[in-house]
Order: C-alpha cells, then structure tokens, then sequence
C-alpha cells in the first residue's frame, strides 16, 4: 500500500501531467504530449519517495532541456 507522500507526489505529477499533456496537444509539440503521458503513469510504477520526486522532477525538466539542445 503506497503511503501518503507517494500518494500526494503521484497526485501533483499527475496534475502537471495534463497539463503538459493538454498544452501539448493544443500546441502540437509531441514532447509535451509524450512527457504529460509520462507524468501520469510514473507514479503507478515507484514507490520510494524519493525517487518520486527525482523522475518527477526530470520528467518535468525534460522538454525544457531537450528543446535547448535543439537550438
């Protein structure tokens, strides 16, 4: 049974997850749709809090650094 921080850290990752989901897919920006998809599912796979906010914290991050390296 996850405990309460996972619980909570799943429910906000899975927040920005829409978000990044719907901002992408109004935008067409496939990395945004993919990571949004991305925050939503994570959760369900670790439970270690810890490495919650780590992947968390890189999956928000990602789109931002993937799109510097394109510049």
């Amino acid at each position: 049974m996850p405990s309460g921080e996972s619980l909570f850290i799943g429910m906000i990752a899975g927040s920005f997850g829409v978000a990044y989901f719907v901002y992408g897919k109004r935008t067409e920006k496939m990395i945004f749709l993919l990571v949004g998809v991305a925050l939503c599912i994570y959760p369900y796979f670790i439970e270690s809090v810890i490495w919650l906010l780590v992947v968390g914290l890189l999956l928000l991050a990602a789109p931002f650094l993937i799109g510097a390296l394109d510049r």
